[in-house]
């Protein structure tokens, strides 16, 4: 396992490479149950931007330390003491306090849109708690894995609000709609395990130890790393562009975004392997 340089180096994260082309990126307080404090987010950030373009990965799998949680969402002593939630100190016009509170909400969601936005695969691999913010940050990556003792909760209601950084967006999106379900596990905070998430399809596997969901992670994405960048991220950015289009925009999207990238060597040397039955290995994108 090999260390992935981030400039600068994040404080709350850990970033490796534990095989060829993937990231690992841990989230490191586990003294807190990984729960984000105000200087997280910007970091978060900041690894998302970089991994997307680094030549050297094509997938990335992100995690929480310690055995207790995934994160347990927003520290909410933390954020209390800067912050849109932070109490004033003396009379403050609302028209202000207002627009101070948009602007760290759009700052807030841009963190978790980074995470959608990298070009390459995020694979979410979650265990323990997995609260409020958990459901935002899986919610915006593409596949989610997690142990089979996983406590999930969209939580934000018990604490007085609306979840207002990606899950009230995403969440019905990557489980194929606004079922019923979605509305009550996000109406009623209620905390819900493994066996829900895979059965709603907000999860495609679970496993019973961390150990093993970690492996089988490095293991899923070294094997989607050994597939052409071109195909995969291309597959990636389609997918993501048909939620907001219609079939026949997406299908225009597809013959655009495809008029360049098809006459990649990656498309040769694929075609060439199979008809050959021979490995392949691609250039770097």
């Amino acid at each position: 396992m090999t260390i992935v340089a981030i400039n600068p180096p994040p404080r709350y994260f850990n970033v490796s490479s534990p095989a060829e082309y993937v990231a690992h990126v841990e989230i490191n307080r586990p003294e807190k149950l990984n729960a984000f404090s105000p200087p997280m987010w910007s970091e978060l950030r900041q690894i998302f931007n970089q991994l997307s373009v680094n030549p050297e990965l094509r997938v990335v799998l992100i995690s929480g330390a310690g055995e207790k949680a995934f994160t347990a969402g927003l520290d909410v002593q933390a954020a209390s003491q800067s912050g849109s939630i932070k109490p004033d100190d003396g009379p403050v016009d609302p028209s202000r306090k207002a627009t101070a509170i948009r602007r760290n909400v759009f700052d807030y969601q841009d963190v978790i849109s980074s995470v959608a936005r990298c070009e390459k695969p995020v694979i979410a691999l979650m265990h323990g708690y997995s609260y409020g913010l958990a459901i935002d940050l899986s919610s915006a990556c593409d596949i989610r894995m997690a142990t089979k003792d996983v406590k999930f909760s969209i939580k934000e209601v018990d604490i007085g609000l609306a979840a207002d950084v990606g899950t009230l967006s995403r969440f019905p999106k990557v489980i194929g709609g606004l079922t019923s379900w979605a509305k009550e596990v996000a109406l009623s905070g209620r905390v819900w395990g493994a066996d829900e998430a895979e059965k709603n399809g907000y999860i495609s596997q679970s496993f019973g130890s961390k150990a093993q969901l970690i492996s089988e992670g490095v293991k899923l994405a070294s094997y989607i790393a050994t597939k052409s960048p071109v195909a995969v991220q291309g597959t990636k950015n389609i997918l993501d562009a048909a939620w907001g289009r219609t079939v026949e925009d997406n299908l225009t999207y597809t013959a655009i975004w495809n008029q360049a990238m098809i006459q990649s060597d990656d498309m040769r040397k694929a075609m060439l392997s199979g008809i050959q039955k021979k490995s392949v290995t691609f250039a770097k994108l």
